[in-house]
């Protein structure tokens, strides 16, 4: 015993994945129960169909997000990882273009929001999530992509975790101070929560770094390869959370509310193996420097983790959903078959996050931005012919094909391009 654990002391030592790998799923289990912690408080606190609200709020606004910052994010990391000397430009130019489009996409989901969902979704649950997340955790989020960049995961683990702490601190004072408990009052402590969030961040980062140049000039060809982020940004989470927000409009907040749950625990539930995904980035991006065979390799020595863990995840999910109107309150009794349904998400996606920055790391971002978008369309058609009559239950089914149908595409695409040895990335000839 004595032997293993000097073995593995000592590979901790040296390997620097294995260590960034740990902080980053010992921060995600901090921030799971956290978020287990505030979820269930606020549910039970909201009900059903204020809960429906909110999350619809927060769905309509992930569906624009990631054009906030424009996948600077994504090129900082990239950027950096070769050259640290390139920090301060990179960063300055991802916080001046997340502030400006921030506040352009708030006003115009605004109006978008009366056009297509009339009052279904409040206003003020509108401006108050889309201040949030748009602005706010955008500007947290480029903190930790920093700290990604150099791969000191300790300080991107500790960034989310004040976050975490912020939101349940923020749900204990809304459930015991807060008389009306409404999801434009829940909506306001979510904002001031993720504000504090943002500026220990923006402090965290000029201690470490300095201070930043703060300019929004980026070249043609990153502007363009920050498009290609953005976008690939945007499907993802068109094909996570389009299907809430068309249950806002064909079925009402109460089915969203219902959906919403057990979505939100499939989420939480996948979060040890996104810690494992952030924590690989930058490795599949020096691998991939090798080509698109580097960075699978890499995949491959991961992948059986994850998907074990996935299987597992997928199958406690479905044995414990009927428990979670008991946690929740009888309102969300419905969500417990919704559970049972999405719990298979766990494990798909398990596989496909691999896959995807397989491909990115080896400079293949266009590509996969084309099969994303290709997948979002296919989720959407799903969404709209399934929802209207089966309601939160379309939803899940499209959602299971969806996911199911990238990790095919995906595995087809590497499958194809290993197959051709002069392969080159989409990225050499743009």
């Amino acid at each position: 015993m004595l032997v293993l654990s000097q073995v593995f002391a000592s590979r901790l030592r040296r390997s620097s994945l294995v260590r960034n790998a740990l902080w980053s799923l010992g921060g995600n289990g901090i921030r799971l129960f956290l978020q287990a912690a505030y979820f269930i408080i606020i549910a039970r606190a909201l009900g059903v169909a204020q809960y429906g609200a909110f999350v619809g709020a927060v769905a309509l606004m992930a569906l624009v997000t990631p054009f906030s910052s424009w996948g600077t994010g994504f090129i900082l990391i990239k950027n950096v990882v070769r050259d640290r000397q390139r920090f301060t430009h990179y960063w300055g130019a991802a916080f001046c273009l997340t502030i400006t489009a921030g506040i352009v996409l708030v006003v115009l989901v605004m109006a978008a929001s009366r056009l297509i969902w009339s009052k279904s979704l409040p206003l003020t649950v509108l401006v108050l999530v889309g201040i949030s997340d748009i602005i706010f955790v955008r500007i947290l989020e480029l903190a930790a992509q920093a700290f990604t960049a150099i791969e000191l995961l300790r300080r991107n683990s500790e960034l989310y975790i004040v976050l975490s702490v912020l939101r349940t601190a923020a749900a204990v004072v809304f459930t015991m101070l807060v008389p009306a408990r409404t999801a434009a009052t829940w909506a306001f402590l979510y904002m001031i929560s993720a504000f504090v969030a943002s500026v220990y961040g923006v402090v965290i980062i000029i201690r470490t770094f300095g201070v930043p140049r703060w300019s929004a000039r980026l070249s043609y060809a990153e502007f363009k390869e920050g498009f290609y982020f953005a976008i690939a940004q945007v499907s993802q989470t068109i094909y996570n959370d389009i299907d809430k927000t068309m249950l806002v409009r064909f079925s009402g907040v109460d089915a969203t509310g219902i959906y919403g749950a057990a979505y939100r625990i499939v989420d939480v539930s996948f979060a040890p193996v996104a810690a494992l995904v952030y924590a690989a980035f930058p490795r599949l991006l020096r691998q991939g420097n090798t080509g698109l065979s580097g960075a699978v390799q890499l995949a491959k020595r991961l992948i059986p983790f994850s998907a074990v863990y996935g299987l597992l995840c997928a199958g406690l999910l479905y044995a414990l959903a009927p428990s979670l109107p008991a946690f929740l309150g009888k309102s969300f009794g419905p969500a417990a078959l919704a559970l049972r349904w999405l719990s298979p998400l766990v494990f798909i996606k398990s596989i496909h996050y691999f896959l995807a920055d397989s491909l990115t790391g080896a400079g293949f971002q266009g590509l996969r931005t084309s099969i994303q978008l290709g997948v979002v369309a296919a989720n959407v058609l799903l969404n709209l012919w399934l929802i209207p009559p089966y309601s939160w239950e379309g939803a899940a089914w499209a959602s299971l094909a969806s996911d199911g149908l990238l990790l095919l595409c995906l595995g087809a695409a590497i499958l194809g391009l290993l197959s051709r040895p002069a392969a080159v990335p989409v990225s050499a000839i743009n």
